[in-house]
């Protein structure tokens, strides 16, 4: 009989994550009866240590809060992962635990997909786990860019159309504007938008955010998360399989 295997996502209030469904219809596809893939909903960052000892987990991904607070749990780290300082994927094998980072991988598909010569200067809006990942990508393109955040000198009071017009790639972050807050919508000035810019914003739920409407309005180009969503996930289940 074909051995149980369990996988699942650590994060805090996460009820409304893709990853479940996403996984438990790829197992049915591959016709894996007895792999399942649950939710390590944690509120106490203590607890985490609790998890390595689930029966049958191989693997799981990691979201917010967590990115960055799961390493020192961890035995080892993949090259991008200690470049990046964020761990979103984490791979129990022979009684280690591995740290990774997809979220590269599936923001450089998506950065690729509409990346023009002009895309030379980016602004990042957010400092989390998901921005160091965007950080690597674009340091690996030779894309320039600023940090925008709430503790950063360049913040969301002080960021200027001026700015704005001279960054021609946008990539968002933070978690504002995330289901079920899907009206809320960082501070930002979107009239220096234009047609030659590309705003990636890394929620795919809502499909549409606040942000994306706002700059679509102005003519740029957007894209949000989900495709570096399915990205990021199948390069987890190539790295739990491997």
């Amino acid at each position: 009989m074909e051995q149980a295997q369990q996988f699942g996502l650590l994060g805090k209030n996460i009820s409304y994550s893709f990853s479940k469904k996403y996984f438990e219809e790829k197992f049915k596809k591959l016709f894996l009866q007895n792999h399942s893939y649950n939710f390590f909903d944690v509120q106490d960052l203590n607890k985490i240590s609790d998890l390595f000892n689930t029966s049958e987990l191989k693997g799981f991904n990691v979201t917010i809060p967590y990115k960055e607070a799961i390493i020192p749990f961890l035995d080892e780290l993949s090259e991008e992962a200690e470049k990046i300082g964020a761990v979103n994927c984490v791979k129990l094998i022979d009684d280690k635990k591995i740290g990774f980072n997809t979220d590269a991988f599936g923001f450089e598909k998506s950065l690729l997909i509409h990346k023009k010569p002009h895309h030379t200067k980016a602004l990042i809006l957010g400092d989390g786990g998901a921005a160091k990942a965007v950080k690597f990508i674009l340091e690996k393109h030779n894309i320039d860019y600023k940090t925008v955040s709430r503790k950063s000198e360049l913040n969301f009071e002080n960021l200027t159309s001026d700015i704005v017009s001279e960054h021609f790639l946008i990539v968002q972050c933070t978690p504002v504007g995330t289901f079920p807050n899907v009206d809320d919508c960082i501070k930002f000035p979107f009239e220096a938008l234009t047609s030659q810019h590309y705003i990636i914003d890394l929620i795919y739920n809502p499909t549409e955010t606040s942000f994306i409407k706002n700059a679509r309005k102005q003519g740029a180009i957007t894209m949000n998360g989900y495709y570096m969503l399915e990205q990021q996930a199948e390069k987890a289940w190539s790295i739990w399989t491997k």
